[in-house]
């Protein structure tokens, strides 16, 4: 199987558009278009941020051949799923893909409910004190910090 085959099979897989994809690698939709029809390849550092994004490993997206994707180390999807689950009630500052900033500014936040695939995150809007909540798409959250809480003395 190509790369290019490869790279659309786990971008579905991912249940990521082209254009999605294409946003978080900070490239168009048609450069994406180009490697999945194999009419050109990628660079090395957008297969690596690839691999990474996609839960793959940078050997099964680049060998001919191999049929079944085989997980990358530390699969970031997986890991930031992980983290959500652990995080539901907790205060915790999220870092999101690209230039996406769907929390408003804020020291923190806490993840009210996770499904798997959204989850409802609580924060305090800085100038008003106003508590809001806004429903996130897993698939958009880079990283997760975990917040001390202040230990009583």
């Amino acid at each position: 199987m190509s790369m290019g085959r490869k790279l659309a099979q786990a971008r579905r897989k991912n249940n990521l558009t082209q254009e999605q994809l294409a946003e978080r690698l900070g490239v168009s939709r048609q450069a994406v278009s180009r490697w999945e029809s194999d009419a050109a390849y990628p660079e090395t550092d957008k297969i690596v941020r690839m691999s990474k994004l996609l839960g793959v490993s940078c050997d099964w997206l680049l060998q001919d051949g191999e049929e079944a994707p085989v997980p990358a180390a530390v699969s970031s999807p997986a890991l930031v799923t992980r983290l959500l689950e652990q995080a539901v009630g907790r205060k915790v500052r999220l870092s999101f893909y690209g230039n996406e900033n769907r929390v408003p500014a804020c020291d923190w936040c806490a993840i009210r409910e996770f499904d798997g695939a959204w989850a409802n995150v609580e924060f305090v809007k800085e100038k008003k004190g106003q508590r809001e909540s806004l429903l996130i798409p897993v698939s958009s959250i880079h990283s997760i910090t975990f917040v001390k809480e202040k230990e009583d003395a």
